[in-house]
């Protein structure tokens, strides 16, 4: 696909909503290229860099921003404003980064409900002090008005299941080199199908630089930290490291691997692979060397936060943990 820019500057915008901020600093990272694209673009809106507010966007005509980078899940009813807002204003809509793309860590929450989690926050953990219990209100009047904030979701959810969403862009955050190419493609107009994902199409064990078994037999499961000496040459699953090489897309040239460090699944579902949970159970059960299913079932009780482990970034689109808003 081919789009003819205009001759003036592109408008770029960029938003953060339930997120770290590392998408934020990766977008810095891109160092001396900065330059570069402020040569050929204006930001009209970054609520972290630039004076811009909300009623600026409001103002603007519609499909007036060329394209709109929306990092962070939605949380909150702020978020979803926000969203629908840049939807509204932009040409493009780019899903930046794990937590836009699927729900990402803050999306570990959908394992809970939205009032256990409040009732952790607010009153029972160590350094609380809530003796009346109050919670957060959405609206609260005093004598010089009504005071409102964001109403609290029950769940956190990535950025399409709000808006319509015309790339995805992965990773946490998404490495310099598909930032590079995903802004690139958006300045110059040589931009691949809607709906496209901007990252390798291969699952990440392609670009894994360990030796490859031909078949894996594994006993346990640990952490990293148990394993006295992790080699650093051999599969980290021959290892009995849960590594999500296998269920995730590459792109990321597998950074935490080279470190001894296994996947944790950050640039989401490798092509084909709808729910990487499942994918992994699937991936696991099959390495596990036993063969009576009720041992299996203990090996995979006894590991650590199995489940926090095989949807570490993919909990927003879960098939098992889908929220309704």
């Amino acid at each position: 696909m081919v789009i003819k820019m205009s001759e003036e500057k592109a408008k770029i915008a960029f938003y953060w909503a339930a997120s770290c901020g590392g998408c934020e600093i990766a977008i810095l990272d891109l160092d001396a290229a900065v330059l570069d694209v402020a040569a050929k673009a204006d930001i009209v809106f970054w609520p972290v860099a630039v004076d811009t507010k909300y009623h600026d966007v409001e103002s603007m005509p519609d499909n007036s921003i060329d394209v709109t980078f929306f990092n962070g899940g939605i949380r909150n009813s702020e978020a979803v404003h926000v969203a629908k807002l840049l939807r509204k204003k932009s040409k493009f809509l780019v899903a930046f980064g794990s937590c836009a793309n699927f729900g990402g860590v803050p999306a570990l929450a959908n394992f809970k409900s939205k009032n256990s989690i409040f009732e952790r926050v607010y009153k029972t953990t160590p350094s609380t002090v809530n003796p009346q219990g109050i919670y957060p209100q959405t609206s609260y009047k005093t004598k010089e008005g009504e005071v409102t904030i964001p109403s609290f979701f029950d769940g956190v959810y990535p950025l399409d299941e709000v808006v319509p969403v015309d790339y995805y862009l992965p990773g946490c955050p998404p490495t310099k080199k598909w930032i590079l190419a995903g802004v690139t493609a958006f300045l110059t107009g040589e931009l691949p199908p809607k709906g496209s994902v901007i990252a390798e199409e291969f699952a990440l064990c392609k670009e894994c630089p360990r030796e490859k078994p031909e078949k894996h037999t594994v006993k346990e499961f640990k952490r990293t930290w148990e394993i006295m000496n992790i080699d650093f040459e051999k599969c980290l699953l021959e290892q009995g490291i849960i590594c999500l090489g296998p269920a995730t897309r590459g792109g990321c040239e597998a950074r935490c691997i080279k470190t001894n460090y296994p996947c944790r699944g950050c640039y989401g579902p490798a092509p084909n692979v709808e729910d990487m949970g499942a994918k992994m159970i699937s991936v696991l059960g099959s390495i596990i060397d036993e063969k009576d299913e009720a041992k299996m079932a203990q090996i995979i009780d006894e590991t650590p936060d199995f489940a926090g482990t095989i949807y570490e970034f993919t909990a927003g689109k879960s098939v098992f943990l889908r929220r309704k808003q």
